[in-house]
């Protein structure tokens, strides 16, 4: 006797629900002889043995990143290395002061850092949360519960409603069973289960004779035997995947981590260059040594770390305020370089609730507006919209009976609506109450005698009422080919009229239902089969639908503007996606969408194509979401994926940018993703991803900002050590230095931190959705960034050299070598601030004049140059401020003529921005809808696994 081959805890050889052995198409009797079980269940001795073979029914769990880990990924960077030589050097030198100011810089960006990472995803152990503790068993022939984890294939499980499935089984018998699949299949309506097989190749989302491990039932009783457990089940496929996907680097951070192995690389070779120089002009070698540490210290951007850090923190404060949670922060910077978003249907781009809008009867076809459970609308017929006074009896007839052949019920307390039930039948409910029927009041007139509750087996249900004046209604409700065979022929429309009907609301992506009637003597009290087998009279048809949002409409539109192509990715039928998609704008006239069962069958390559022409994919599983995104990076694409279910963790984890639903989202999908939606809304997105440019665009204008004084601090430096006089006041040569080392750290993290931060703030500039999507191999420095950085940076450095010897050889006779070096090198440093603030305003925009963004449009430039100056006037002349720099004050005519240098930045900055203007022309047009220009050469990175 055959039995699947074990799998021992933990081992990649799983054999799924989906592998060799398709339980949902064999019979029950097959399946129980394949496991080698039956009705009466296993053995205490035979559990025993299977649970050694299998192993227990949980889910391994993926170990975290321990703190020490992540502690050392902070201090594992080029920058951070050559701050902690430098540090320990100075000390050894002897400059402790320097080397315990340097040392402070490190501790303080491996916090920041620390602090960010800290809250790693912990996916796989959210899945494990999803099995649940117990399960009622049948072993030995009797009921008893057992824990969940003691599950193995071969055992007799009991579910009821509000169960969760503890593993996946395939079905022995049921009754009105219904299971909430919407985690892994993305079905917007409970399944209805049944034990009859179902074809082989069938989907996950069609295998009605299998419940799976984690889903929950939501209606009726089964019974089931078990089929895989732990790793084997869909769920452990699933967990399995989640594993295997990448979490890829953003292009900020891959931009960041190149920069900073070029300039690590460029101040090594410097440093050393400048250590011969000094030793060859005849300084000692501790000297040419602590010029080469100041060196270091001036070239290295230290306070970047922190001002992305911030500059990412404002923006997923801002990203909150729009009701994206970002929960890691370099997803920030990636929705604005985002070109494709490959989004769910239920709840995202729709709004998962059920409503009417077509009604048809013998007399002809109506329209209801208005979505959602909010009973707001309007009944209409090829004019104004009929009151309930004109309402036509036919119609009157179909939404009575759709109203008392139902179990749901709507409560619309403190302004906001609820449906309890199953979402078909509210969505009946909502119909009724939009043209003044009042369903409670009719539900009480009518008094209900007896049901038959829906089951998957006869697909409708049947109610009997007291009409009130001495009779009986029976109304039934379900699918129309159910509903039309139990039909008289006499006083309804002909069978093919009312199929084509059905048929054209199904192409529009309607759930159709149909609603019958029929009078009963008095004397009927409860039902009987025969009642519904045949005498009815068709009323009509229902056709609903989960409607789009009118701002996912609208978001849709906005990201075709913005160049970003946006994709439909659902586990719901063809039909339905493709008239959702049409009334998105996803589907040109003429285009159609495809199906998972086709996406399995493609090779990687034909995929690539496909995924990259399709923008509507229906009934897929997870590997199919898993290889789409994979897919689509693969052509150089930034993939923004959505989703709220089990089935889409893989795929949200494998895309650059993770996107979870935080109402309808299940905890797996929460913890895989980078973005949790509040609001579950596709416009959400599209407003995170005009953050994430503006928040992109703010980066690089602090970046603009930064370098230029780095470079030119280090020119500075370089222009010292090779042309500056040596002195000798009888102690031996000494470097005539610009500045301290401990100056550069107060210019380098104080000075630049406090002035780049408000650039964090600026609005975002208004043609921001309009621009094309940068490409992943765009150089975050750009050419002119580069350019700009070396004029301003030479600008600097001749404005503050000046200065400096102006200063010094103006004090020298009067106040002597020591007091004149300090009160020069405090000039200069004044020089660098003063070319800061003025070329910080200029930053506010990179390429216009600050008339573009408005001279006070951001009132934290004034307060960011309020603070420095303040902090500058400490610097020189607080007592134990100018200890620990080696400062000086300085008259207010140094002060003044500092300032005045400062200033030749704006004149010179804002020629350059015209020269530039004129030569580049006016602004680029955004691409029409969908339309991507790749990168050149699409072979240059490597690929994800």
């Amino acid at each position: 006797m055959h039995e699947p081959p074990p799998a021992a805890p933990g081992k990649d050889a799983i054999a799924s629900s989906r592998g060799a052995v398709p339980w949902h198409a064999l019979p029950p009797e097959r399946v129980f002889e394949q496991l080698g079980s039956g009705a009466g269940g296993l053995t205490d001795g035979q559990a025993r043995e299977r649970l050694s073979r299998h192993g227990p029914n949980v889910l391994q769990r993926q170990k975290g990143e321990g703190p020490l880990k992540l502690l050392w990924r902070q201090v594992n960077s080029p920058f951070i290395w050559v701050l902690v030589v430098s540090a320990v050097l100075a000390v050894a030198l002897g400059k402790v002061t320097d080397g315990l100011v340097v040392a402070a810089v490190v501790v303080l960006n491996t916090v920041i850092g620390f602090v960010q990472e800290y809250r790693a995803g912990r996916a796989i152990e959210a899945l494990s949360r999803m099995v649940p503790e117990n399960a009622t068993v049948v072993r030995d022939g009797s009921k008893r519960a057992v824990p969940a984890s003691e599950l193995v294939p071969g055992d007799v499980v009991e579910v009821a409603s509000g169960d969760k499935v503890p593993a996946d089984m395939r079905l022995v018998t049921s009754r009105n069973l219904q299971v909430e699949e919407a985690a892994l299949t993305g079905e917007s309506v409970p399944a209805a289960k049944q034990p009859l097989a179902v074809e082989a190749d069938a989907e996950l989302g069609d295998r009605r004779s299998v419940v799976f491990g984690g889903t929950l039932v939501t209606s009726g009783v089964a019974t089931a035997v078990v089929v895989a457990t732990g790793g084997a089940t869909e769920l452990g496929r699933i967990s399995e995947m989640l594993r295997e996907a990448t979490d890829l680097e953003t292009p900020l951070t891959k931009a960041l981590a190149s920069i900073a192995k070029v300039i690590t690389l460029a101040i090594l070779i410097v440093s050393v260059i400048l250590l011969g120089v000094g030793l060859w002009r005849g300084y000692d070698i501790s000297e040419a040594v602590v010029l080469a540490i100041t060196l270091a210290v001036a070239a290295i951007p230290e306070g970047l770390p922190a001002i992305v850090t911030i500059a990412l923190a404002i923006g997923v404060q801002r990203m909150a305020a729009r009701r994206a949670v970002i929960r890691k922060l370099p997803a920030v910077e990636t929705l604005g370089s985002t070109t494709v978003i490959c989004s769910d249907k239920t709840g995202t781009l729709t709004r998962n609730e059920m409503t009417v809008q077509a009604l048809w009867t013998q007399v002809g076809r109506y329209t209801m507006t208005g979505v959602g459970y909010a009973p707001r609308g309007e009944l209409r017929r090829d004019g104004p919209p009929l009151s309930e006074l004109m309402m036509p009896d036919d119609v009157r007839e179909l939404l009575l009976g759709g109203v008392l052949c139902n179990d749901a019920s709507l409560d619309g307390r403190d302004g906001e609506w609820r449906m309890t039930g199953d979402p078909t039948e509210g969505a009946l409910v909502v119909a009724a109450e939009k043209v003044g029927l009042g369903v409670e009041e009719l539900r009480a007139r009518y008094r209900r005698l007896d049901a038959i509750p829906f089951e998957s087996e006869h697909q409708f249900m049947a109610t009997l009422h007291d009409d009130g004046r001495g009779g009986r209604l029976l109304f039934l409700k379900g699918a129309p080919e159910v509903v039309l065979a139990r039909c008289t022929r006499d006083g309804r429309a002909p069978d093919g009229l009312v199929h084509a009907e059905v048929e054209r609301l199904a192409r529009r992506g309607m759930r159709v239902l149909a609603v019958a009637s029929r009078e009963l003597p008095g004397t009927h009290n409860s039902l009987r089969p025969e009642d519904v087998e045949e005498g009815l009279g068709l009323l009509g048809l229902e056709g609903m639908m989960d409607p789009p949002r009118e701002e996912a409409i609208e978001a849709v539109r906005a990201c075709h503007q913005a160049g970003i192509v946006v994709k439909m990715i659902t586990g719901d039928h063809l039909a339905t996606a493709e008239a959702i998609g049409a009334r998105l704008g996803l589907l040109e006239p003429g285009t159609a969408g495809i199906v998972g069962a086709k996406l399995e069958s493609l090779g990687d390559a034909a995929l690539v194509e496909v995924a990259e022409r399709t923008h509507v994919f229906a009934r897929v599983a997870p590997e199919h979401k898993l290889r789409l995104v994979r897919a689509l990076q693969k052509r150089r694409h930034v993939v923004a994926m959505t989703g709220d279910g089990v089935n889409d963790a893989p795929a949200l984890k494998q895309a650059n940018i993770g996107v979870a639903m935080g109402i309808t989202g299940t905890a797996v999908s929460k913890e895989a993703a980078d973005i949790v939606l509040t609001d579950d809304n596709f416009a959400s997105i599209a407003a995170a991803v005009e953050e994430g440019r503006r928040v992109y665009d703010n980066l690089i204008k602090s970046l603009a900002f930064v370098l230029p004084t780095n470079l030119g601090l280090a020119l500075i430096l370089l222009c010292g050590v090779a042309f500056f006089p040596i002195q000798d006041f009888g102690g031996g040569p000494v470097p005539l230095m610009a500045m301290r080392p401990t100056q550069l750290l107060w210019i380098n993290l104080v000075a630049t931190v406090t002035l780049a931060l408000p650039l964090a703030f600026e609005a975002r500039e208004s043609d921001v959705m309009r621009r094309r999507p940068r490409s992943p191999d765009e150089p975050v420095l750009s050419h002119f960034v580069v350019m700009r950085t070396g004029l301003v940076a030479l600008l600097m450095a001749a404005g503050a050299m000046g200065l400096f010897f102006w200063e010094y050889n103006f004090e020298l006779p009067h106040v002597g070598h020591a007091r004149a070096l300090a009160e020069a090198q405090t000039m200069a440093v004044n020089t660098v601030i003063s070319f800061q603030i003025f070329y910080m305003v200029m930053c506010r925009t990179l390429t216009g004049s600050l008339r573009k963004v408005g001279l006070f449009s951001n009132p934290s430039v004034f307060m960011g140059i309020g603070v420095l100056v303040l902090l500058q006037l400490a610097f020189m002349y607080v007592p134990f401020m100018r200890d620990i720099f080696g400062t000086a004050p300085l008259s207010l005519e140094s002060i003044g003529l500092s300032v005045l240098v400062g200033a030749v930045v704006l004149p010179t900055v804002g020629f350059e921005k015209w020269l530039r203007g004129r030569k580049d022309g006016g602004p680029v047009e955004p691409r029409p809808r969908g339309e991507r220009t790749p990168p050149p050469d699409r072979t240059r990175e490597r690929l994800p696994a």
